[in-house]
Protein backbone atom coordinates (compact mmCIF):
# COMPACT_ATOMS: atom_id res chain seq x y z
CA UNK A 1 0.00 0.00 0.00
CA UNK A 2 1.67 3.59 -1.23
CA UNK A 3 1.34 6.16 1.60
CA UNK A 4 1.79 8.69 -0.53
CA UNK A 5 -0.17 8.29 -3.57
CA UNK A 6 -3.28 9.45 -3.99
CA UNK A 7 -6.90 9.06 -5.98
CA UNK A 8 -10.19 10.67 -6.62
CA UNK A 9 -12.32 9.06 -4.18
CA UNK A 10 -13.99 10.04 -0.96
CA UNK A 11 -12.47 10.37 2.25
CA UNK A 12 -13.27 7.73 5.49
CA UNK A 13 -12.26 8.65 9.06
CA UNK A 14 -13.11 5.22 11.14
CA UNK A 15 -12.62 6.45 14.68
CA UNK A 16 -13.46 5.26 18.04
CA UNK A 17 -16.70 7.61 18.70
CA UNK A 18 -17.51 8.42 15.18
CA UNK A 19 -17.26 7.33 11.27
CA UNK A 20 -16.93 10.68 9.86
CA UNK A 21 -16.87 10.89 5.14
CA UNK A 22 -16.29 13.55 2.77
CA UNK A 23 -15.88 13.90 -0.54
CA UNK A 24 -14.37 16.78 -2.71
CA UNK A 25 -14.70 17.79 -6.32
CA UNK A 26 -11.81 19.90 -7.52
CA UNK A 27 -12.17 22.67 -9.34
CA UNK A 28 -10.19 25.49 -10.99
CA UNK A 29 -10.95 27.78 -7.75
CA UNK A 30 -9.78 24.95 -5.35
CA UNK A 31 -12.55 22.37 -3.84
CA UNK A 32 -16.39 22.10 -3.69
CA UNK A 33 -17.80 20.45 -0.91
CA UNK A 34 -20.19 17.44 -2.24
CA UNK A 35 -20.58 15.42 1.11
CA UNK A 36 -20.25 15.91 4.83
CA UNK A 37 -21.09 13.30 7.34
CA UNK A 38 -20.82 11.99 10.74
CA UNK A 39 -22.06 9.08 12.63
CA UNK A 40 -21.58 8.08 16.18
CA UNK A 41 -20.31 4.54 16.48
CA UNK A 42 -22.04 2.49 20.23
CA UNK A 43 -19.71 2.42 22.61
CA UNK A 44 -17.03 -0.15 22.86
CA UNK A 45 -16.45 -1.00 19.06
CA UNK A 46 -13.44 0.17 18.93
CA UNK A 47 -10.91 0.61 21.98
CA UNK A 48 -7.42 1.87 21.52
CA UNK A 49 -6.99 1.09 17.88
CA UNK A 50 -8.32 -2.54 17.86
CA UNK A 51 -11.42 -3.29 16.39
CA UNK A 52 -14.04 -5.42 18.30
CA UNK A 53 -17.38 -5.41 17.03
CA UNK A 54 -16.77 -5.78 12.88
CA UNK A 55 -20.34 -6.25 12.18
CA UNK A 56 -21.29 -3.07 13.80
CA UNK A 57 -18.74 -0.70 11.85
CA UNK A 58 -19.52 -1.96 8.79
CA UNK A 59 -23.06 -1.32 9.24
CA UNK A 60 -22.55 1.98 10.33
CA UNK A 61 -20.21 2.49 7.36
CA UNK A 62 -23.17 0.98 4.89
CA UNK A 63 -26.03 3.74 6.41
CA UNK A 64 -23.59 6.65 6.02
CA UNK A 65 -22.86 6.06 3.11
CA UNK A 66 -26.93 6.04 2.08
CA UNK A 67 -27.36 9.01 3.97
CA UNK A 68 -24.76 10.64 2.13
CA UNK A 69 -25.83 8.91 -1.13
CA UNK A 70 -22.36 8.46 -2.23
CA UNK A 71 -22.02 6.34 -5.21
CA UNK A 72 -18.55 5.40 -5.91
CA UNK A 73 -16.91 2.78 -4.47
CA UNK A 74 -13.01 3.99 -4.01
CA UNK A 75 -12.33 4.89 -0.42
CA UNK A 76 -9.29 7.06 1.10
CA UNK A 77 -9.12 6.02 4.74
CA UNK A 78 -6.54 6.08 7.24
CA UNK A 79 -4.76 4.49 10.37
CA UNK A 80 -2.81 5.87 13.76
CA UNK A 81 -1.66 5.11 16.85
CA UNK A 82 0.86 2.41 18.10
CA UNK A 83 0.70 0.19 14.66
CA UNK A 84 2.39 3.46 13.18
CA UNK A 85 6.03 4.54 13.10
CA UNK A 86 6.76 8.05 11.37
CA UNK A 87 10.57 8.89 11.70
CA UNK A 88 12.37 11.49 9.94
CA UNK A 89 15.77 10.54 9.10
CA UNK A 90 19.24 11.84 7.82
CA UNK A 91 20.91 9.68 4.92
CA UNK A 92 23.63 10.25 2.76
CA UNK A 93 22.44 11.69 -0.48
CA UNK A 94 20.99 9.56 -3.13
CA UNK A 95 18.60 9.15 -5.77
CA UNK A 96 15.15 7.89 -5.19
CA UNK A 97 16.01 4.76 -7.26
CA UNK A 98 18.91 4.02 -4.95
CA UNK A 99 16.57 5.07 -2.08
CA UNK A 100 13.96 2.35 -3.16
CA UNK A 101 17.27 -0.39 -3.27
CA UNK A 102 18.01 0.20 0.28
CA UNK A 103 15.16 1.20 2.13
CA UNK A 104 14.83 -2.27 3.82
CA UNK A 105 18.09 -1.90 5.19
CA UNK A 106 17.68 0.88 6.23
CA UNK A 107 14.50 0.93 7.81
CA UNK A 108 15.30 -1.80 10.33
CA UNK A 109 17.70 0.70 11.90
CA UNK A 110 14.84 2.84 13.07
CA UNK A 111 11.50 0.27 13.13
CA UNK A 112 10.91 -1.24 16.39
CA UNK A 113 8.65 -4.23 14.62
CA UNK A 114 9.97 -6.98 12.23
CA UNK A 115 10.73 -5.67 9.02
CA UNK A 116 8.27 -8.13 7.51
CA UNK A 117 5.55 -7.29 9.29
CA UNK A 118 5.30 -3.90 8.60
CA UNK A 119 4.29 -1.93 4.76
CA UNK A 120 6.68 0.62 4.50
CA UNK A 121 6.95 3.71 2.45
CA UNK A 122 9.22 6.56 2.31
CA UNK A 123 9.57 10.65 1.06
CA UNK A 124 12.36 12.59 0.51
CA UNK A 125 11.71 15.82 2.30
CA UNK A 126 13.42 18.90 0.51
CA UNK A 127 12.92 21.08 3.95
CA UNK A 128 15.48 19.72 5.88
CA UNK A 129 16.11 22.21 8.89
CA UNK A 130 19.10 22.31 9.59
CA UNK A 131 20.35 21.80 6.22
CA UNK A 132 23.93 19.42 5.98
CA UNK A 133 26.27 19.25 3.34
CA UNK A 134 26.18 15.20 1.74
CA UNK A 135 22.96 14.52 3.63
CA UNK A 136 19.12 14.26 2.86
CA UNK A 137 15.93 14.09 4.69
CA UNK A 138 13.83 11.19 4.21
CA UNK A 139 10.22 10.32 6.17
CA UNK A 140 9.62 7.25 6.77
CA UNK A 141 6.83 5.49 7.27
CA UNK A 142 5.82 1.80 8.82
CA UNK A 143 2.41 0.13 9.71
CA UNK A 144 1.67 -2.92 11.09
CA UNK A 145 0.45 -5.00 8.06
CA UNK A 146 -2.35 -6.33 10.87
CA UNK A 147 -3.48 -3.22 11.52
CA UNK A 148 -3.96 -2.16 7.52
CA UNK A 149 -5.77 -5.62 6.46
CA UNK A 150 -7.95 -4.98 9.50
CA UNK A 151 -9.33 -1.81 8.15
CA UNK A 152 -8.64 -2.71 4.43
CA UNK A 153 -11.30 -6.06 5.19
CA UNK A 154 -13.55 -3.45 7.10
CA UNK A 155 -14.30 -1.32 3.58
CA UNK A 156 -14.59 -4.38 1.50
CA UNK A 157 -16.96 -5.83 3.90
CA UNK A 158 -18.42 -2.73 3.01
CA UNK A 159 -18.68 -3.20 -0.21
CA UNK A 160 -16.08 -0.52 -0.97
CA UNK A 161 -12.55 -0.18 -2.95
CA UNK A 162 -10.06 0.34 -0.39
CA UNK A 163 -7.72 2.88 -2.63
CA UNK A 164 -5.51 4.67 -0.38
CA UNK A 165 -4.58 3.61 3.94
CA UNK A 166 -2.91 7.13 4.54
CA UNK A 167 -1.51 8.15 7.71
CA UNK A 168 -3.56 10.34 10.39
CA UNK A 169 -0.81 13.10 10.80
CA UNK A 170 -0.61 13.43 7.11
CA UNK A 171 -4.23 13.73 6.34
CA UNK A 172 -3.80 16.26 8.79
CA UNK A 173 -1.09 18.45 6.47
CA UNK A 174 -3.35 17.89 3.23
CA UNK A 175 -6.34 19.77 4.63
CA UNK A 176 -4.18 22.23 6.72
CA UNK A 177 -2.87 23.22 2.34
CA UNK A 178 -5.51 23.66 1.10
CA UNK A 179 -7.19 25.81 3.64
CA UNK A 180 -3.97 27.63 5.07
CA UNK A 181 -1.38 29.97 4.09
CA UNK A 182 2.15 28.16 4.54
CA UNK A 183 3.75 29.78 7.82
CA UNK A 184 7.37 30.85 6.85
CA UNK A 185 10.47 30.77 9.04
CA UNK A 186 8.69 29.16 12.27
CA UNK A 187 7.19 26.02 13.49
CA UNK A 188 3.66 25.21 13.16
CA UNK A 189 1.78 22.23 15.36
CA UNK A 190 -0.97 20.54 13.85
CA UNK A 191 -2.72 18.77 17.04
CA UNK A 192 -5.83 16.64 16.64
CA UNK A 193 -7.21 15.16 19.91
CA UNK A 194 -9.81 12.19 19.22
CA UNK A 195 -11.51 9.86 21.93
CA UNK A 196 -8.49 7.73 22.24
CA UNK A 197 -5.47 9.00 20.47
CA UNK A 198 -3.64 12.66 19.98
CA UNK A 199 -1.78 13.06 16.98
CA UNK A 200 0.53 15.79 16.72
CA UNK A 201 2.20 17.13 13.72
CA UNK A 202 5.12 19.44 13.73
CA UNK A 203 5.55 21.54 10.38
CA UNK A 204 8.27 23.86 8.80
CA UNK A 205 7.58 25.79 5.68
CA UNK A 206 4.14 23.79 5.39
CA UNK A 207 6.36 20.37 5.29
CA UNK A 208 6.18 17.00 8.17
CA UNK A 209 9.29 17.37 10.45
CA UNK A 210 7.97 15.88 13.48
CA UNK A 211 5.24 13.85 14.26
CA UNK A 212 4.23 11.50 17.37
CA UNK A 213 1.18 10.08 18.57
CA UNK A 214 -0.28 9.02 22.18
CA UNK A 215 -2.69 7.55 23.54
CA UNK A 216 -4.73 9.72 25.07
CA UNK A 217 -8.31 11.37 24.02
CA UNK A 218 -11.52 12.73 25.59
CA UNK A 219 -12.04 9.60 26.24
CA UNK A 220 -9.93 9.25 29.27
CA UNK A 221 -12.00 13.23 30.55
CA UNK A 222 -15.37 11.08 30.02
CA UNK A 223 -14.12 8.11 32.25
CA UNK A 224 -13.12 10.15 35.37
CA UNK A 225 -16.55 12.38 34.90
CA UNK A 226 -18.41 8.92 35.17
CA UNK A 227 -16.51 7.09 37.88
CA UNK A 228 -16.16 10.41 40.16
CA UNK A 229 -19.99 11.76 39.82
CA UNK A 230 -21.86 8.04 38.68
CA UNK A 231 -22.90 9.92 35.27
CA UNK A 232 -24.68 8.52 32.19
CA UNK A 233 -22.97 8.71 29.16
CA UNK A 234 -25.09 11.74 28.05
CA UNK A 235 -24.41 13.90 30.71
CA UNK A 236 -20.96 13.44 30.55
CA UNK A 237 -21.18 15.02 26.93
CA UNK A 238 -22.79 18.10 28.22
CA UNK A 239 -20.29 18.49 30.66
CA UNK A 240 -17.29 17.99 28.21
CA UNK A 241 -19.35 20.88 25.99
CA UNK A 242 -19.95 23.01 28.82
CA UNK A 243 -23.40 23.00 30.26
CA UNK A 244 -24.69 22.47 33.62
CA UNK A 245 -25.98 19.06 34.75
CA UNK A 246 -28.77 19.42 37.80
CA UNK A 247 -26.55 19.03 41.05
CA UNK A 248 -23.69 18.64 40.04
CA UNK A 249 -21.63 21.96 40.89
CA UNK A 250 -18.62 23.50 39.36
CA UNK A 251 -16.44 22.98 42.20
CA UNK A 252 -17.10 18.88 41.89
CA UNK A 253 -16.29 19.38 37.46
CA UNK A 254 -13.30 21.84 37.95
CA UNK A 255 -10.89 19.64 39.92
CA UNK A 256 -11.62 16.83 37.51
CA UNK A 257 -11.41 19.13 34.51
CA UNK A 258 -8.02 20.52 35.63
CA UNK A 259 -7.01 17.01 36.29
CA UNK A 260 -7.88 15.87 33.01
CA UNK A 261 -6.28 19.23 31.57
CA UNK A 262 -2.81 18.45 32.89
CA UNK A 263 -2.72 14.58 31.73
CA UNK A 264 -3.14 16.45 28.08
CA UNK A 265 -1.08 19.31 28.82
CA UNK A 266 2.10 16.81 30.18
CA UNK A 267 1.79 14.26 26.99
CA UNK A 268 2.04 17.60 24.73
CA UNK A 269 4.97 18.79 26.82
CA UNK A 270 6.66 15.64 25.78
CA UNK A 271 5.92 15.85 22.76
CA UNK A 272 7.70 18.96 22.26
CA UNK A 273 10.60 17.58 24.99
CA UNK A 274 11.29 15.12 21.96
CA UNK A 275 11.06 17.02 19.16
CA UNK A 276 13.17 19.96 20.82
CA UNK A 277 15.51 17.21 21.49
CA UNK A 278 16.80 17.21 17.52
CA UNK A 279 15.12 20.33 16.61
CA UNK A 280 16.61 23.92 16.83
CA UNK A 281 15.50 26.87 18.65
CA UNK A 282 13.04 28.45 16.29
CA UNK A 283 9.58 29.34 18.11
CA UNK A 284 6.67 27.46 17.65
CA UNK A 285 4.07 30.22 16.97
CA UNK A 286 0.61 28.54 16.28
CA UNK A 287 -1.04 25.42 17.39
CA UNK A 288 -4.09 24.42 15.18
CA UNK A 289 -6.11 22.29 16.97
CA UNK A 290 -8.60 19.76 15.96
CA UNK A 291 -10.44 16.19 16.91
CA UNK A 292 -13.49 15.60 19.19
CA UNK A 293 -12.34 16.93 22.43
CA UNK A 294 -11.10 20.08 20.84
CA UNK A 295 -14.88 20.99 21.82
CA UNK A 296 -13.91 20.22 25.59
CA UNK A 297 -15.16 23.58 27.60
CA UNK A 298 -12.28 25.99 27.23
CA UNK A 299 -9.12 23.54 26.50
CA UNK A 300 -7.96 25.96 23.44
CA UNK A 301 -6.95 28.87 26.20
CA UNK A 302 -5.67 26.28 28.67
CA UNK A 303 -3.11 25.21 25.96
CA UNK A 304 -2.27 28.67 25.27
CA UNK A 305 -1.99 29.93 28.58
CA UNK A 306 0.59 27.20 29.36
CA UNK A 307 2.33 26.79 26.42
CA UNK A 308 2.32 30.69 25.92
CA UNK A 309 1.56 29.69 22.51
CA UNK A 310 -1.26 30.81 19.74
CA UNK A 311 -4.05 28.21 19.81
CA UNK A 312 -6.64 28.47 17.31
CA UNK A 313 -9.07 25.85 16.67
CA UNK A 314 -9.25 24.17 13.04
CA UNK A 315 -11.31 24.73 10.39
CA UNK A 316 -10.94 22.17 7.78
CA UNK A 317 -14.04 23.83 5.62
CA UNK A 318 -11.96 27.06 5.56
CA UNK A 319 -11.05 27.81 2.12
CA UNK A 320 -13.84 24.89 0.75
CA UNK A 321 -16.34 26.40 -1.50
CA UNK A 322 -20.14 25.06 -0.01
CA UNK A 323 -23.36 25.26 -1.36
CA UNK A 324 -25.65 27.12 1.19
CA UNK A 325 -28.91 25.21 -0.39
CA UNK A 326 -26.92 21.53 -0.40
CA UNK A 327 -25.18 22.01 3.48
CA UNK A 328 -26.88 23.46 6.84
CA UNK A 329 -23.62 25.96 7.56
CA UNK A 330 -24.13 25.57 11.56
CA UNK A 331 -24.55 21.95 11.42
CA UNK A 332 -20.85 22.51 9.25
CA UNK A 333 -19.39 24.22 12.17
CA UNK A 334 -20.51 22.04 14.86
CA UNK A 335 -18.88 18.78 13.73
CA UNK A 336 -15.67 20.90 12.06
CA UNK A 337 -13.29 20.36 14.41
CA UNK A 338 -14.05 16.40 14.05
CA UNK A 339 -13.66 16.74 10.20
CA UNK A 340 -10.06 17.61 9.70
CA UNK A 341 -8.49 14.08 8.89
CA UNK A 342 -11.19 12.98 7.09
CA UNK A 343 -11.17 16.09 4.38
CA UNK A 344 -7.53 15.84 4.48
CA UNK A 345 -8.42 11.81 3.16
CA UNK A 346 -10.82 13.47 0.41
CA UNK A 347 -8.25 15.34 -1.26
CA UNK A 348 -6.06 12.77 -2.32
CA UNK A 349 -5.43 11.87 -6.08
CA UNK A 350 -3.64 9.36 -8.01
CA UNK A 351 -0.09 9.61 -8.97
CA UNK A 352 0.92 12.83 -7.08
CA UNK A 353 3.35 12.25 -3.92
Amino acid sequence: MDFFKKKDLFGLDIGTNSLKIAQLKKTNKGFDLMKAGIRVLPEGVISEDEILDRKTIVSAIKELIQEQKITTKNVSTSVSGRSVIVKRIKLPQMSEDELMESILFEAEQYIPFDINDVNLDFQIMNNAKPKEEGQMDVLLVAVKKERIQDIISIIKDADLIPTVVDIDVFALENQYEINYQKDMDHYIVLLDIGADTMNMNILWEGETIFTRDASLGGNNYSKILQNTLSLDASQVEKIKMGEKIEEITDEQINPLKESFYEEIMSEIQRSFDYFRATADDTPITKILLSGGTSKIDNIDQVLSKRFEIEVEKSNPFKKIQINPNQFDLNRLADIAPMMAVVMGLSIRRVNDR
